[in-house]
């Protein structure tokens, strides 16, 4: 029974995260500790086995979601490599930091962080974008299927900073680091959101790499458990880069704000009266 429900944790996980750019992470963690440790119906869940497996499966809904993305010529490699490099010191940080955390602990921070992650993706349609990085860094250019031209561009120090705070949270929380670069990359450095959503999961698989290597190192990977989550997460990081061109995406953006919240309000509860 375990199995199952971990498959379509793995599933949702995988369509949502290559949906939306967020890497899966974010929905998987949250569902894997309410349904292993507050219903009780997964055994051997722990913040940190949760994390060792939440980095196993980004592997592979980067990897499925990033050769989609390749098809459709919506990933900027150039950039997610610049933003790995940013991102890697602070995952390797963020894992070790991770180990030094009990229950209620990671509960409370990580309830913050889904707290203001559901802000951010609540506000940032209303934001206007900020033009002051791309005139003080390096232009890019895209050409959409429709023939216009998207210019888009950062300073690579800001870029490397950025990065860094979101590879530790990655570490740190097991998720993706997509639910905070994508807001970042439209926002600041005027991407489109193509781009971003493809050269996002770009970034989190390399990332996912450095993370996992690091979590199993220190004994965090439940292996059995990445049976039924691996292959499901994959299948849905394919489906939903598919969906990605298919649909508007407003409405599960929209959900999941209210998801985000909602898991972030009981992760704090738990962390403080838990």
């Amino acid at each position: 029974m375990e199995y199952l429900i971990l498959a379509l944790i793995g599933l949702s996980a995988g369509v949502i995260g290559a949906l939306v750019g967020l890497g899966g992470g974010i929905i998987l963690v949250p569902a894997t500790l309410f349904i292993g440790i507050n219903l009780g119906w997964i055994d051997g869940i722990t913040p940190q086995t949760v994390v060792g497996l939440s980095v196993i499966m980004m592997i592979f809904t980067g990897l499925g979601s990033t050769l989609s993305y390749m098809k459709k010529k919506t990933v900027d490699f150039k950039s997610g490599a610049i933003f790995f490099a940013g991102s890697a010191p602070g995952t390797l940080i963020g894992a070790f930091v991770n180990k030094q955390l009990d229950l209620p602990s990671f509960n409370l921070y990580f309830g913050i962080l889904l707290i203001i992650l559901a802000t951010l993706l609540l506000v940032r349609d209303y934001l206007k974008p900020v033009q002051w990085f791309v005139k003080r860094g390096k232009k890019r250019m895209f050409t959409d299927i429709h023939g216009h031209e998207h210019i888009y561009g950062y300073p690579i120090w800001f870029a490397l900073l950025l990065t860094f705070g979101v590879g530790f949270a990655s570490g740190l929380f097991g998720i993706g680091g997509g639910s905070i670069i994508v807001p970042a990359m439209i926002l600041l450095f005027l991407f489109p959101p193509h781009v971003a959503v493809g050269t996002s999961m770009f970034m989190v698989f390399l990332s996912a790499i450095v993370n996992s290597i690091t979590h199993i190192s220190l004994g965090n990977v439940p292996w059995l458990y990445t049976i039924p989550v691996v292959p499901a997460a994959y299948f849905g990081a394919k489906m939903g880069a598919y969906l990605n061109n298919k649909m508007k995406s407003e409405t599960l953006v929209f959900a999941l704000r209210i998801i985000l919240l909602l898991l972030g309000v009981r992760s704090i509860v738990d962390g403080i009266w838990g």
